[in-house]
Order: structure tokens, then sequence, then C-alpha cells
């Protein structure tokens, strides 16, 4: 067959992109919208920009919780629908419910809590005019209203992920849109103080955020019960917090493991920050530029895994193995080529987005750098994000979670730390070295996927 196993046909292209599309779409303005965010607070400041960045990074751990426990659950979800059981949905959507709440309380716990000392992991008085309390004062309102959000936030999840997994996916991209437009007037109208709003900075920003996340929440959960009838599983949903014994054990084994590797992916990442933040204020604010811009371009192959992640699961729930691995192998093949194009265009523009920040010169210069070095490593990022969500549409939780965190915790952060501490190397070195190290996981991915270790119906 040679490289035709590789590519799909006009039909396959328009099913995936099908389901593909929305997610696209609704990454792609959410991000778009976090630039503008995050251009309208670096426009007040390095140290608002940073402040709200280091929050950020905070709340990126509780975010990654609620995906991760969303599609540890979600695995089942999307095989029942894919076997016809909605009485099955009714349970795993149930468990979503109850987790996210869970979640958001023992999350608002620790950051009320710690607040200050966790803000301070990343505040390194290393550098020539950087205030460092001044940052922290910024962190700290941001985060105080932050917190209200969250439960809303976390609801919302468990709602529009039943959505997407039960064939869905347009809904939740205009709900979600909704709330991020909202998000972005509400932003230019309380941090600057316009048309008669009060000037509040940085957190205008946060109670903009706040209301756009309520908004999504009961948009969310107003479509799905007006809709019961399309999503015939929402008949009975509230009537009991019942799920059977079997079914809470099956879903907890499974989905466990994968909520405890995006928490424990997401803290390696926020340590990764950590890391570069001993360089100074000056690569904390260029950190989160690249990151935004990064992200903006990224989104494209990173929703064609969460697409494919939905694809194969209802595959493999249908019990049609063989087609499974082979979308598999083609949606995996189409985000590669999707990644390579996304990568030499954000290359090409990476100096641009940098120059739209109210910022120093040094920030823009090495923001500019980490942009280059991501935009070179799209392709690998690419396959192991395909890799990760193939192992999980079969139920490989535990595997995906040494693959993904296992690698962050074992070389990314060590290496990140050892290359100041040990070798004192600068961030123009740290940075794209472990970048690379993404190499380990495609190399492991590759192996897994081919060995078929992820071809089962969990549901059967």
């Amino acid at each position: 067959m040679g490289i035709k196993k590789y590519i799909g046909d006009r039909a396959f292209y328009k099913t995936a992109m099908t389901v593909a599309m929305p997610i696209m779409l609704q990454n792609l303005i959410t991000n778009l919208v976090n630039m503008l965010d995050n251009l309208m607070v670096g426009s007040i400041g390095t140290e608002e920009m940073s402040g709200v960045a280091i929050v950020n990074q905070l709340l990126f751990i509780f975010n990654l919780a609620v995906f991760g426990a969303m599609g540890g659950v979600g695995i089942f979800t999307a095989q029942f629908f894919g076997k016809g059981d909605n009485e099955g949905i009714r349970y795993s959507f149930r468990y979503k419910i109850i987790i996210s709440v869970c979640l958001a309380l023992v999350a608002i716990g620790i950051f009320c809590v710690f607040d200050e000392n966790l803000i301070s992991l990343y505040l390194h008085d290393v550098e020539a005019g950087a205030d460092i309390a001044e940052t922290l004062g910024f962190a700290k309102q941001y985060m105080a209203l932050m917190l209200i959000g969250l439960i809303p936030f976390a609801i919302s999840q468990a709602f529009s992920g039943t959505m997407r997994e039960t064939g869905d996916t347009f809904a939740p991209m205009v709900i979600g849109l909704t709330a991020v437009v909202t998000n972005c007037v509400f932003n230019y109208l309380l941090i600057f103080g316009k048309l008669g709003f009060p000037v509040l900075g940085v957190r205008g920003a946060a109670i903009a955020t706040v209301i756009s996340r309520f908004l999504e929440c009961i948009l969310v959960i107003a479509y799905m019960l007006i809709r019961k009838n399309r999503f015939s599983y929402m008949k009975g949903l509230f009537s009991s917090l019942y799920i059977p014994a079997d079914t809470f054990a099956a879903i907890t084994r499974k989905g466990m493991p994968l909520l405890l590797n995006e928490v424990l992916w997401s803290m390696s990442m926020s340590t990764l920050g950590i890391a570069y933040s001993l360089h100074g204020i000056t690569v904390v604010a260029a950190y989160n530029i690249s990151s935004t811009v990064t992200n903006l371009f990224n989104m494209a192959f990173l929703s064609l895994g969460s697409s494919l992640g939905i694809i194969v699961g209802k595959l493999l729930g249908a019990g049609k193995y063989e087609e499974a691995v082979d979308t598999d192998r083609k949606l995996i093949a189409f985000s590669m080529f999707v990644s390579v194009i996304m990568g030499t265009s954000l290359f090409i523009v990476s100096g641009y987005f940098p120059g739209l920040y109210n910022t120093t010169d040094e920030v823009k210069q090495i923001a500019t750098y980490l942009i280059r070095v991501c935009a070179c490593t799209g392709p690998i990022v690419s396959f192991a994000n395909a890799a990760y969500f193939t192992l999980r549409s079969g139920g490989k939780t535990v595997v995906t979670f040494i693959f993904d965190s296992g690698s962050m915790w074992i070389l990314s952060v060590p290496i990140a730390f050892m290359g100041y501490y040990v070798f004192g190397l600068s961030i123009f070195v740290i940075f794209p070295i472990v970048q690379l190290l993404e190499i380990v996981k495609v190399i492991l991915g590759a192996i897994l996927i081919k060995k078929r270790v992820w071809v089962n119906n969990i549901v059967e």
C-alpha cells in the first residue's frame, strides 16, 4: 500500500473535519482572545503581565486536572455512545459532575491557603529594575478573583465534554465562542475603564474571565436541558446520583490514572516555568508571550488529537477494530502534515507577534527566539500528542501516565534545573534542549501504537 495507507479519501477527511473543525475553531477563537487578553494586560506593564502569567501557570494545573478527569471518564462516554448505551452515558455523566465539583473545591482550598507561597516560587530577584513585590501584589489580586470562576468552569466542562463525546461538537463550539468573546469585551471595558466602567487593571481581567465562566456554564446546561430529546441520556440524569458499583470502579480504575497524569503533567509544565523563571522576570514575560503565540498556531494539530480520541474511541466501542487502526494511522499522518504547515508559518511570522506587546526589547527578543524553537519542534509535539490520544482512546491510561508525565518528571524538569544550577546554561540553550526531549515520547509512542496495545473495547 505504501504511502496510500496514510492518506484517506475525501469522505474520510470530511468525517474527520466534521468532528475536528468545531473543536479547532473554538480553540482558534479561544487562543486569539487569550492573545488579545494578554496584549491588554501587557499594555499596562511588565509586572502586571508577569503577575497574571504566574497565576495562569498555577491555574493551568487545575484546568488540566479537570480536563484529565473529564477525558478519563470521556473514554467511557465515547464508547458507551458507540455501543448505543444511554444508561451507561448517564452513569459516566454523573461521575463527571461529581468529580468536577470536588476538584474545584479542593483547588479553591489550596489556592486560598497557599496563594503567596505558590506565586513566590516564580519570583527571583536576579535582575535590575524588576519589582518583585509589585508583581506579587498583582498576582494575588488576580488569583483572589479568579477562584470564583473555578466551579462553573469545571461543571461546564463536564457538560460540553459529554456533548462532544456523543456527537455534538457544534453547540459546545458556539457556546465556548460566546464565552470567550464576552471575556474579551469585558476585558476591554474593565481593564481600561471604557464606556463608564471603572479602570480595574488586572482585577478587571479576572472579573471578565469570571463573568465568561458563569455565562458558559449557564448556556451549556440550558442548551442540553432544552434539547433533551436530542440528548436522550439527559432524561432521568438528575433523578439521582446513582452509579453502579462496578461501573464506578471501572471508571475510577481507568480514569484516575488519566486524572493523575494531567495533574502531574500540568505540574511539570508549571515547574518548568519555575525553572525558566530562575533567569528573571524578563524570561517569565517572554515565556508567557511565546506560549500564548505558540498555542495559537499549535491549536490545529492539538485539536486533531482531541478529535482523534473521539473518532477512534467510538470505533473501538462499536468493535470496529481494524477500521479504528486504519483511521488512527491516517489521522496521525494528517496531524503531522498540518503541524509542518503551521510550524513553517509560525517561524516566518515569529518576530511580528512579540512586537505587539508593550514591553522591553529584551523581552521581545527572547520571546521571538522561544517561538522559533517551538515552531521547529512542532511536528515532534504533534506526533507525541496524537500518540497520547491514541493510547487514551483504548483505555490505556496507566500507559499514558508513564508516557506523558513520566517523561516530563524524569527528563524535562530535572534537565531544566540542572542546566541552570549545574551547568550555568542560558535560557537560549536550556529551552531547545527541553523541547527536543519530546523525541523520547515520539519513539515510545510509535512502538506502542505499532504493537496495538491500545486496540481495546472497555465497555463490553
